[in-house]
């Protein structure tokens, strides 16, 4: 049956290189080659292309989905997805438009009493946006059964605190294409010089002393930092400069008995740093953030200025993606199950699924023989670790109940924001709703036609969204080696996130427990500490390193998903010898499709950005450095003392 099926694509290759010297170059090199960036992306890569594919099919069903009888009939799916479509791609409209959409949003901020913040805010955490903090429903991750208030930390309009706190020359750059942006929104709302300069100072102020009170990235990846459960009367009692009931009330949160504070030590900032603010700066502040919040719903003076700054200054792109994918991404979101109901019922064949299933359980297998072959893990955590694998669920391609969206309208008599604004206070109407009630552990979070893949640790669950089964990742027509090598660590990546430096806190419940014994996790961390000193060590722009512990838990499951996926292939093909194809073993067919998932070009301001804010490392790492791990990896392409990709094998970390 192999001689059926195809080997490597050699045009991948740059054999110029040597697999020893650059393992990365050499698997990747042509495809990088054949794949230049273009001016609308900062970065482009397999995972891109496959992006790609899934939106080009996208397309194709919105568009017929507008010449569809349902079309026309108010309320229907096809009529809100093609409606919403319609808006987007109505350029005249929107530029006729302007900024006039926003009006009434802008006039509630201007006439608001900023001595009842609580009403504000209340206003605005409706589904408007989300300035001075957040509020939200989720799993309790100690009773992993059940919802819970969460109050979090307020974002950024430049995303990572860093770029306000860390004076170098690319940070230097970013500022000053900050502050032209928020001055461009406030010309594009009619303010003079005078009030744009006045709102850029409200806003660097703010945002300044935000980054200085929020989490680092790296302590966010930290569940126990962020689990700190307070009673309501507690919140009151701490906190006493926020008028807490009348915020609860307004959103109907009211019978709120506790929450959880992701972060305590800001909720004491913010609520405090509130009342020693001017009306002045409260307005001007809401102000920019409800305009920065709505640029891609307005006309195009709105989307460019956005694009300077944010793809332009910040990632190196050099040109606006065509309007027709920026139309595209708000009912692909808003209705998201809505279109992938149609696309899993166009493009994911049933024996698809069926083959993924047979992986999947290869893969859990592998995974636990790993766990039982643990030279550094006692008994007693092992067996913990087996049961909690033992009880993986499984979501692969689509839920088995899709989302009901019928008490979403869309009016296309109304505003392109407009329409997405009450989509927005419908879904987050609809999360404030399961306070206090069950989790639906069926919920997907993410949909069909999505290119990516999650672990959830509060649901112990592993998911594969039916748009990531397609070539190269899960390729029918290839051999096992090359799948095994791409979905296969895919699904073992995901199923060691399971037991990742936050992963492993959660047990096969869901619940944010210590089940290791102490002298497991002490060790558990030592060899942690060892994979994060490697990456640290490595150079991905001048003077800029990669970030060990930010990336450690997707460093520790690419590790872990080569190697348990290496062990299922193995285990798969038993006793029978898999033949070469075009020249290459199984095994090195299994490391150069691994390397291809990773395949890409990126731009140096985006390596730069990635690194700030990207819990996974750059696609060279994830596969030179990670592989340099890997005893299997050296003896397939005889790698020696004294080439390039040799790591002695007292500095190997090998962790599952």
């Amino acid at each position: 049956m192999n001689d059926t099926l195809h080997g490597i694509d050699r045009n991948n290759l740059d054999q110029s290189v040597s697999p020893k010297e650059d393992f990365y170059q050499y698997s990747c090199g042509g495809w990088m080659k054949a794949h230049p960036l273009t001016a609308e992306y900062s970065r482009f890569g397999m995972f891109d292309l496959l992006r790609e594919n899934a939106r080009g099919q996208l397309k194709d069903l919105i568009i017929n989905l507008s010449k569809h009888e349902d079309a026309k009939t108010p309320g229907s799916v096809a009529q809100k997805v093609s409606d919403l479509y319609a808006m987007g791609m109505d350029e005249k409209r929107l530029n006729e438009e302007g900024g006039s959409p926003l009006l009434p949003l802008l006039e509630k901020i201007r006439n608001a009493d900023t001595t009842k913040m609580a009403e504000l805010l209340a206003w605005q955490h409706s589904g408007i946006g989300s300035s001075f903090f957040g509020t939200g429903v989720s799993t309790d991750a100690m009773n992993s059964d059940m919802n819970i208030l969460h109050i979090g930390e307020v974002g950024l309009g430049l995303g990572d605190r860093d770029f306000y706190l860390e004076e170098n020359e690319t940070n230097v750059n970013i500022l000053k294409a900050y502050h032209k942006y928020v001055r461009r929104l406030m010309e594009l709302i009619g303010y003079d010089e005078e009030a744009q300069e006045r709102v850029w100072k409200a806003v660097i102020k703010l945002e300044t002393e935000f980054a200085r009170n929020k989490m680092t990235r790296e302590d966010r990846r930290d569940p126990r930092k962020r689990y700190n459960i307070m009673t309501i009367d507690d919140i009151r009692s701490k906190y006493p400069d926020f008028d807490w009931d009348t915020y609860f009330r307004l959103l109907g949160l009211e019978n709120a008995d506790k929450a959880n504070l992701a972060n305590p030590a800001f909720t004491e900032f913010i609520t405090s740093y509130i009342p020693t603010l001017s009306p002045q700066e409260i307005k001007d502040y809401m102000t920019f953030e409800t305009v920065n919040d709505a640029t891609n719903l307005l006309s195009d003076d709105f989307i460019n200025a956005s694009f300077e700054l944010y793809d332009r200054v910040m990632s190196g792109k050099e040109e606006l993606e065509p309007r027709w994918k920026r139309a595209m991404a708000i009912p692909n979101s808003m209705l998201g199950e809505a279109v992938g109901k149609l696309y899993v019922e166009k493009y994911f064949p049933e024996e698809n699924k069926e083959y993924m299933k047979r992986l999947v359980e290869n893969l859990r297998l592998s995974l636990g023989k790993h766990i039982s072959d643990l030279p550094w893990m006692s008994d007693e955590t092992k067996a913990k670790a087996l049961d909690k694998l033992s009880t993986f669920t499984v979501k692969i391609g689509y839920p088995d109940k899709w989302k009901d969206y019928s008490e979403i309208n869309i009016d296309p008599e109304k505003s392109y924001l407009e329409n997405v604004l009450e989509a927005s206070k419908w879904y987050v109407k609809d999360n404030y709703a399961k306070m206090n009630k069950p989790v639906d552990k069926e919920e997907w979070h993410m949909t069909p036609q999505t290119v990516n893949a999650y672990y959830n640790p509060t649901t112990n669950e592993v998911c594969f969204p039916a748009a990531i089964l397609q070539p190269p990742y899960f390729d029918p027509s290839a051999d096992d080696a090359q799948n095994y090598g791409a979905i296969g660590v895919v699904i073992g990546h995901e199923m060691t996130h399971g037991f990742d430096d936050s992963g492993r806190q959660f047990d096969k419940n869901g619940n944010l427990s210590e089940w290791w014994t102490g002298e497991d996790a002490d060790r558990f961390k030592a060899l942690a500490d060892g994979l994060v000193k490697q990456f640290d060590a490595i150079e991905v722009a001048p003077g800029v390193f990669a970030n060990g512990r930010y990336t450690l838990g997707e460093n520790i499951a690419d590790q872990g998903g080569l190697r348990i996926a290496l062990t299922a292939y193995l285990d798969s093909i038993g006793d029978n010898q898999a033949p070469d194809i075009d020249g290459f073993s199984p095994l090195q067919r299994f490391y150069i499709s691994y390397a291809n998932v990773w395949a890409g070009n990126i731009r140096e301001e985006e390596i730069k950005l990635r690194t700030k804010t990207d819990p996974h490392s750059l696609g060279k790492l994830r596969t030179n450095a990670t592989l340099m791990n890997i005893d299997e990896f050296f003896e397939t392409f005889g790698i020696k003392e004294g080439d390039k990709m040799w790591r002695p094998k007292e500095e190997r970390v090998v962790i599952w």
